[in-house]
């Protein structure tokens, strides 16, 4: 007699947290940190989708302390004490997201680089359209530094976060003067 195993749900920790520039979302899988994102109509509804894409079976438990490191350094971030963050992620994406997301891990504090540069550090130079998408949908904002991705002339383009989020995080690593 053959034994029946049923897939255990992974166990998603989500917690929210106040910032300068909007409510944050935060949520971890295994102990790192598969989300985060600023609050918007439908967030929560989208983030669902997301990790249905790709955990098929999932559930939702509220944080209770296990995010202290992160909210701790996401306000040290927001205070200019914090340069480079040390925290465990857990991507979920395609492979060419998982490379275009890799690639912006490298872009220093203060930086920016265009969606081009971005396609070509991964080998890939003629996918700036692609690339931009990639960088959409990164589901670890700020920590994953999608806000230093600019067009090619040095315009603000496109943020989930939004534009003024974007110039806001911007200015405050001096990437952009006031």
């Amino acid at each position: 007699m053959a034994a029946t195993s049923a897939r255990k749900p992974a166990v998603i920790i989500m917690s929210h947290m106040p910032s300068p520039l909007g409510n944050l979302h935060l949520a971890t899988c295994d102990g790192a940190l598969c989300y985060l994102g600023f609050e918007f109509k439908g967030y929560r509804e989208e983030m669902y989708e997301w990790l249905a894409r790709y955990l098929k079976i999932f559930e939702i438990k509220p944080e209770h302390g296990e995010h202290a490191s992160i909210q701790s350094q996401l306000e040290k971030y927001f205070q200019g004490k914090l340069k480079k963050f040390r925290i465990k992620t857990h991507l979920f994406g395609t492979d060419f997201q998982l490379q275009v997301w890799t690639a912006l891990r490298v872009i220093p504090y203060g930086g920016t680089v265009s969606y081009r540069h971005v396609a070509e550090a991964i080998g890939n130079p003629d996918a700036s359209r692609a690339v931009g998408g990639a960088v959409g949908k990164n589901p670890i904002s700020i920590i994953i530094p999608c806000h230093r991705v600019i067009g090619e002339r040095g315009s603000l383009t496109g943020y989930a976060g939004g534009i003024d989020r974007k110039k806001k995080l911007l200015q405050l690593e001096g990437a952009l003067l006031v």
